[in-house]
């Protein structure tokens, strides 16, 4: 028979190594929080560590970062800590947040950057709040509250409704978020259209914790989004687009971009996602953009070498998202999408700039969606030497990245194909680590510069010598580098034609 006890068992098991992890690592920040707390004991307030802090202390990945509240109100957060801290920022004080810097003795033999054996401390003290929109307004109003209970109950999710009341290390949990932190699952503290009520945010929040932590959301709060998914086009731009970073730099950013895409969020926040999944029927196959992109992300993800990379992660989600817009039903039944890397590089720049991403960041993912088809013209490699400087040349800094973007971009379940596909780009990397070492790749220019230009030619600076420049370069991309005197005569030679002209 089943052991119909052991599930109960294993998340018992599961709440001790929670807690165990927890009391070791509030033991390493107790120093600064305790020293913290008395003296708002000492003012006649209370202080706890709270949220996303208590949550990690009991995952066992607790930061330098600590987040605090307290009855206290904003100014006098602010006469505690001005003569504690190290540094005081007030940039989130109209929301009630104060932001302070604390170097204390490190505990686990880290270094600053210092070099010292200090850790230092990123802290925001917050009074007990509550975060609500009106229908008309795109700023959260702010109301204080009383007590932590209050605090705790409005809150984005059971696991971040968690704190510790210092320096008694009280532990608060009224809404049971230390049992949904062991079944993983995201919960809301009150109902979910409360929650997100108060703040839409929230279903993005649900979404990136689902990345980031590979937590369930639980049933009723997707229902909830589906629910209320509109009333996302209340909050900022900005403030979406913070969240949606926060998803994709996640370890799991399938999870929370297929809980965009069922809830119906992905209408409003990234509408270019959920049309790929165009409809396909027996008579015209092709495979599921949806799917194949988000696969297409993870392999990308494979082969970042120095952390998660924004830019790539980007490029791999929206690489295909010019296909909706170019498919084509062709006379033999096969389905193409002629053009679809140019259609997509302007749908890409147009809803990273609606969502107020900087301009090099939309500048650089756009060019590598408008490149990830580049490399399929090489064919069995039959370019030529000018045609992979070209390729170089065209990709710029972004070379490293449309390798990998390239090469995740092969999802087939064909292994031959694959392979194939793989030898191809291992050759024509090859080709270019061979080209750099003899060409300087990385460096392509003419080979004589503006000032020898002129000097050559008998001429002041102006449009001509730009002219000159630009076949001199394209000369350059044909055929390698040119001495001095071949570069000069091959210049002479075509201003002979342009006069003449």
């Amino acid at each position: 028979m089943p052991d119909t006890e052991q599930p109960g068992r294993q998340q018992h098991r599961q709440l001790s190594a929670a807690q165990r992890r927890a009391v070791s690592e509030l033991l390493r920040v107790s120093p600064v929080a305790d020293e913290l707390a008395r003296r708002f004991e000492e003012a006649g307030f209370t202080l706890a560590l709270v949220g996303g802090s208590v949550r990690d202390a009991l995952l066992g990945r607790l930061g330098n970062d600590l987040d605090f509240t307290t009855d206290a109100r904003p100014e006098d957060v602010l006469r505690i800590v001005r003569p504690w801290a190290d540094a005081v920022w007030e940039v989130g004080i109209a929301f009630g947040t104060v932001g302070c810097q604390k170097e204390a003795p490190g505990g686990d033999g880290s270094q600053t950057r210092s070099g010292s054996d200090n850790q230092r401390f990123q802290i925001e003290v917050t009074t007990y709040r509550s975060e609500s929109y009106d229908r008309t307004s795109r700023k959260p109003e702010v109301s204080y509250g009383d007590t932590i209970e209050e605090d705790l109950v409005r809150r984005d999710f059971t696991v971040n409704a968690m704190a510790v009341a210092l320096p008694a290390k009280e532990f608060i949990d009224p809404h049971d978020g230390l049992q949904d932190l062991a079944a993983q699952v995201l919960r809301t503290p009150g109902t979910p259209e409360q929650s997100f009520d108060d703040d839409p945010l929230r279903m993005m929040r649900a979404a990136r914790f689902a990345s980031q932590l590979g937590f369930e959301v639980a049933p009723e709060v997707q229902a909830a989004m589906k629910d209320m998914a509109a009333r996302i086009e209340i909050v900022s731009a900005e403030r979406v687009r913070d969240e949606l970073n926060k998803l994709l730099l996640g370890a799991h950013p399938r999870a929370g971009l297929k809980l965009l895409v069922d809830t119906g969020l992905a209408e409003y926040v990234l509408p270019e996602l959920p049309m790929l999944r165009l409809e396909r029927d027996e008579h015209h196959r092709h495979k599921d953009v949806y799917e194949h992109s988000l696969t297409v992300l993870e392999q990308a993800i494979d082969l970042e070498q120095d952390g998660p990379d924004l830019t790539l992660r980007l490029a791999a989600l929206l690489h295909d998202i010019g296909k909706p817009r170019t498919r084509r039903f062709e006379s033999d039944g096969r389905v193409s999408f002629h053009h679809h890397e140019v259609v997509g590089a302007k749908l890409t720049k147009a809803r990273m700039v609606k969502l107020k991403y900087p301009n090099d960041l939309v500048k650089d993912v756009s060019r590598l969606v408008e490149l990830h088809l580049r490399f399929h013209g090489y064919g069995t490699g039959e370019w030529t030497d000018s045609a992979v400087r070209r390729y170089v040349r065209d990709a710029g800094p972004l070379l490293e990245r449309l390798h990998k973007l390239t090469r995740s971009d092969c999802t087939t379940r064909n292994k031959r194909k694959a392979n194939a596909l793989q030898r191809a780009y291992d050759g024509l990397e090859e080709r270019i680590a061979r080209l750099e070492e003899q060409e300087e790749l990385d460096a392509i220019r003419p080979d004589l510069d503006g000032n020898e230009i002129m000097q050559i030619l008998g001429i002041g600076p102006g449009v001509a010598v730009g002219r000159a420049y630009k076949h001199l370069l394209e000369l350059r991309l044909e055929n390698g580098p040119m001495e001095h005197e071949a570069a000069a005569a091959a210049l002479r030679e075509w201003w002979a034609v342009q006069e003449q002209g």
